[in-house]
């Protein structure tokens, strides 16, 4: 009798197997989901590429130098079918520009505006990965002619892309300047310039019905020059803080320790003015410049490397900003080479990352970052004398480090190794870097009354070794070697934590599946 029933039990062995797979496949789909939700989703810094530089590697090379920098985002002032072509199957994820000279057209024909996407966007998608369309770059503060035309040319882009079913995978704004939020500091008490509110109404419910961010420039290096003497350097560069030295917003009591924060914090409170809540902040452009004129002192290495090192840290950090902590903005450096061919001023040319020939401007101190933009991971700082301070107030701080801040200041006495030059700004940086270096770099000990500064550089010379250079001596080597293994072994502990997770997962459902067969293959037989 038995024997009769096994076809029937073939059946519910195949119905098994069917099922089995099935969920296979299903867990497959969910984790591959899960990943790419969570890429996403993650705060990540970008770069932007302008081409104004002379002897411009061939895109072919400016892909394979972007893939060995790590670099995963990048912005195109343009569209270079060169540079999307050498795109494609890296992963890069790329926005891609519509130039203000282009708006007319566009805003004018949905003609014009489908024929742009097909030639730019479905050309390359998805071998190619476009994540945005910036339409115009500042076109309300730089070509407020062009303003009627944004909207529309908006507007057409985007049926372009629904026509194409691509308006879920790419996304469409504007980078404004930012300028057009005025009273930017408190940041409660911003709002958007109300020229511009016949063009900003519509595009917030715009961004708001597409899902798609505010794009914003914020530069704290212009917001530092404009509001020199209100605003402290520390303050724009991202240094730690005393409690005493961070900006406070008398309406919300939210403490803010850097600018840009306040910033990103402006746009949000601006738009919250207008009852929009739910559009996220995209900084499209960050910066500062690396060499400047006369009128530009702060241009300097120091401070870019310092201002684009502590920027990456920030939003790796995902720290998120006082009003909105489990927000991080993404951010977009400014810039990848220095672009040489620009007009002036100095620092125009002067906010890239690396020269045109791919070596570096300066290398960024991005402790644990890996080796995204090929950062020096041993995020090393020396306190050293600013320039212009007199020699009276040099002497008596000074005076105070080697007494009572018990400083180690043996190496500039007579005869020693950092004697010479044998003066008040030489001794008082070498004794600046010792205690700074005794106190564990820890935060407001690189001030003495701000005459101090701390720099990236190593100001050690000749025969005379600065005490954080003597500190790192022995361990460099061990810092250099550990950082990125220390990274891999954490990126590791995660893809495994998903991985068990889902076999998990896996195991249950064909335990689960297991009981059920079972049971099915005894019914046959107690039925008989």
């Amino acid at each position: 009798m038995a024997l009769s029933k096994l076809p029937l039990c073939s059946v519910f062995f195949f119905l098994y197997i069917s099922l089995f797979i099935s969920s296979q496949a299903l867990s497959s789909k969910i984790a591959v989901a899960q990943i790419k939700d969570q890429q996403d989703n993650e705060p990540f810094v970008g770069i932007n590429i302008g081409e104004d530089v002379s002897n411009l590697m061939s895109a072919t090379e400016l892909v394979s130098f972007l893939q060995f920098q790590k670099v995963t985002h990048i912005k195109l002032y343009d569209v270079d079918p060169d540079i999307l072509k050498a795109l494609a199957n890296t992963k890069i994820r790329v926005i891609i520009s519509v130039p203000n000279n282009q708006l007319l057209a566009i805003g004018s024909s949905n003609t014009t505006a489908a024929s742009w996407i097909g030639k730019n966007v479905v050309a390359y998608y998805p071998q190619t990965v476009i994540t945005a369309i910036a339409v115009g770059d500042e076109v309300l503060t730089t070509v407020p002619s062009s303003a009627p035309l944004l909207m529309p040319a908006i507007e057409s882009l985007y049926s372009a892309l629904v026509a194409e079913n691509l308006h879920n995978q790419i996304k469409i704004s504007t980078p404004h300047s930012a300028s057009i939020i005025l009273d930017s500091f408190p940041p409660s008490q911003s709002f958007f310039n109300q020229s511009w509110i016949s063009v900003i109404q519509p595009l917030l419910h715009f961004l708001s019905r597409t899902g798609s961010p505010l794009m914003m420039n914020f530069y704290p290096y212009y917001v530092f020059m404009q509001n020199k003497g209100v605003v402290p350097l520390d303050n724009s560069l991202f240094k730690p803080l005393t409690p005493s030295k961070e900006m406070v917003d008398p309406n919300t009591l939210l403490h803010y320790t850097n600018v840009l924060d306040a910033m990103v914090d402006a746009a949000y409170f601006s738009m919250k003015n207008m009852n929009f809540t739910d559009v996220v902040v995209l900084v499209t452009e960050s910066g500062w410049p690396s060499k400047g004129d006369s009128k530009e002192p702060y241009a300097t290495i120091d401070n870019a490397d310092t201002y684009n090192s502590n920027l990456i840290k920030h939003v790796l950090d995902r720290s998120g900003t006082p009003l909105h902590p489990e927000i991080t903005s993404s951010v977009y450096l400014y810039e990848l080479f220095n672009e040489d061919l620009r007009s002036p001023p100095v620092s125009e040319a002067n906010w890239g990352l690396f020269y045109a020939n791919s070596t570096p401007v300066y290398l960024l101190h991005v402790s644990g970052s890996g080796t995204f933009l090929a950062n020096d991971t041993t995020n090393q700082t020396y306190c050293i004398v600013m320039d212009g301070v007199d020699s009276k107030t040099l002497q008596a701080a000074l005076d105070w480090v080697c007494g009572p801040g018990r400083a180690n200041c043996s190496e500039i006495q007579p005869g020693e190794n950092c004697y010479q030059p044998n003066n008040v700004k030489n001794h008082a940086s070498y004794a600046f870097d010792s205690y700074y270096q005794k106190e564990g770099r820890a935060s407001g000990s690189c001030d003495f009354k701000g005459i101090a500064m701390t720099t990236t550089t190593d100001p050690s010379h000749g025969s005379c070794i600065f005490p954080g250079s003597k500190k790192i001596t022995n361990k460099a080597r061990t810092v250099v070697n550990t950082t990125n293994p220390s990274n891999a072994a954490g990126g590791s502990r995660l893809i495994s934590f998903k991985s068990s997770r889902m076999s998990a997962v896996d195991k249950a459902l064909q335990t689960l599946l297991t009981v059920i067969f079972s049971i099915l293959l005894y019914i046959p037989f107690m039925m008989s």
